[in-house]
């Protein structure tokens, strides 16, 4: 497994540096859960707007190893909640998402009053992205 090549990560940007959806796989008490869910792909991680009293955030409290596939894409990763999407150190990414998800983010589904509207990103460890033939082993870690 290597870090990640610059071609790699020109395929991640062109392939989820927009919203797409993955799935999100979490673990409670040893039984698996995957849902669907809208993200945006930045430097390492995937960032998802959800909800902190939702079963998948009460999954990632007690136990943040998760798992996401997506467009030939599978990985590892850790899942940390950053808090109130409307939180001051969440400004710079919430206009990401805001532009990223603009064509559904205020249809009603989301209540940016809500302070347990909370932004989730899923940093990643390590995956395999298959791309036109090649396979790239990556560690995001290195």
């Amino acid at each position: 497994m290597e870090k990640m090549t610059k071609e790699a990560e020109k395929v991640m940007i062109e392939r989820f540096g927009k919203d797409n959806v993955i799935a999100l796989a979490t673990t409670d008490n040893g039984v698996p859960y995957v849902r669907s869910v809208n993200a945006f792909y930045e430097n390492g991680a995937f960032y998802i707007i959800t909800y902190r009293l939702s079963n998948k955030m009460k999954q990632i409290e007690n136990n943040p190893v998760v798992a996401i596939s997506g467009d030939w894409f599978t990985s590892h990763g850790k899942g940390v909640n950053l808090g109130y999407f409307g939180k001051e150190e969440n400004r710079h990414i919430a206009e990401k998402l805001r532009k990223s998800f603009a064509e559904w983010i205020d249809n009603g589904h989301n209540d940016f009053n809500d302070v347990n509207t909370c932004i989730l990103c899923i940093k990643l460890t390590d995956g395999v992205l298959l791309s036109h033939g090649t396979r790239y082993e990556i560690d995001f870690c290195r």
